[in-house]
């Protein structure tokens, strides 16, 4: 059976290794020295200035819109996984949908300034599949219109735009570090912005406000990630020039058999280096691409719609028109794309999209 994402495990014995010094120490939780390491080997493989790991990839999403929306509007696009959604209501604002670009299949800046009012405080955009959002375009709106600028970019660890983290843009980005991505920690997160007094107020967000032991600097919530899911990371990361390049070859692999005439894949920005974390298929229609899904299905190869429905069609949101992002989603479905997946298994793929 091949599931449309797969988790890297590495080699148990490097796992219990590291859960060893945990043993030793004593320490599960609470920034351990396993955290902090993680924190630090991340902070110089990303080149980056701060970041905070969380446990889970939601959850900084949650305080960047508790540190800049105070029940305001924020724009958002349709076409992302539920969270950037569901956070955005669950924190007490309003999500105001701007449909996407139909080759990049990120937020379509063209249409931002038209949606922002009196009650807007933020966009909160998604870097999709590893692709950058129009980061120019984006930091001239909001810097026109004194705006704060959120990324969700949870498919984006490694990804290089212009040579620079992708993640150094905007006021605040965030990344999951959940089992399916190309790094992870089972469950976990993180949050990554480049001011000081910021990084400072997110990380007695995610600590319950504590300032030491007995004193609080102010409002904040359990965010935490653990010594047993920091030991999970430091194992993968051992192994993350290897992901990447395997990745990288089943990338090239679907570039040069897929039958594009048939099927279309994301147009990539300029200047992206791209980390190889999903490969979404883009179908004529609907039927086509559930009549591939079930051949692929009858030879357990299954691919996943990562982000079906458009999210401007939850029942706990204004549901207005998103042609563009409703269209797409019902057309686009991610074929397998993890370490160890077989070329005969590649080439059968491949055949069966081909076939249409």
């Amino acid at each position: 059976m091949l599931q449309a994402t797969k988790t890297f495990l590495p080699p148990i014995e490097e796992y219990n290794n590291i859960l060893k010094r945990i043993w030793d120490n004593g320490w599960i939780t609470n920034r351990g020295e396993l955290v902090v390491e993680l924190e630090n080997k991340l902070k110089n493989f990303l080149q980056l200035d701060n970041i905070l790991i969380t446990n889970n990839g939601t959850f900084p999403l949650q305080v960047a819109i508790k540190l800049f929306g105070k029940n305001t509007e924020i724009i958002t696009t349709p076409y992302s996984y539920v969270a950037s959604t569901s956070s955005i209501v669950w924190e007490n604002c309003t999500p105001v949908f701007v449909d996407i670009d139909p080759e990049h299949l990120t937020i379509d800046e063209t249409k931002i300034e038209s949606c922002i009012t009196n009650k807007t405080s933020a966009i909160l955009a998604t870097h999709l599949y590893g692709n950058a959002c129009n980061i120019e375009a984006i930091e001239r709106i909001a810097k026109k219109h004194s705006l704060k600028v959120i990324y969700d970019a949870a498919h984006c660890f490694g990804v290089k735009y212009k040579g620079n983290s992708i993640f150094n843009y905007g006021d605040i980005s965030t990344c999951s570090f959940h089992a399916t991505k190309i790094f992870h920690t089972g469950e976990g997160g993180a949050i990554i912005c480049n001011d000081k007094e910021l990084i400072d107020q997110v990380y007695y967000s995610h600590n319950f406000g504590h300032n030491g032991l007995y004193d609080f600097h102010g409002l904040g919530i359990n965010g935490k990630i653990s010594e047993l899911q920091a030991a999970m990371g430091l194992a993968v990361f051992n192994h993350i020039n290897t992901i990447f390049t395997e990745r990288k070859k089943v990338v090239e692999f679907y570039n040069n058999h897929l039958d594009f005439s048939k099927v279309k894949t994301i147009k990539y920005r300029e200047g992206l280096e791209q980390n190889y974390s999903y490969y979404p298929v883009i179908f004529a229609n609907e039927n086509d691409l559930l009549k591939t899904e079930k051949k692929l299905n009858e030879v357990e190869i299954f691919t996943r719609r990562n982000f079906f429905p458009s999210l401007n069609k939850l029942n706990y949101v204004s549901q207005i028109e998103m042609p563009i992002a409703e269209d797409v989603s019902r057309r686009t479905t991610c074929i397998p794309l993890s370490v160890g997946i077989e070329e005969a298994q590649l080439d059968l793929i491949c055949k069966i999209i081909n076939s249409l």
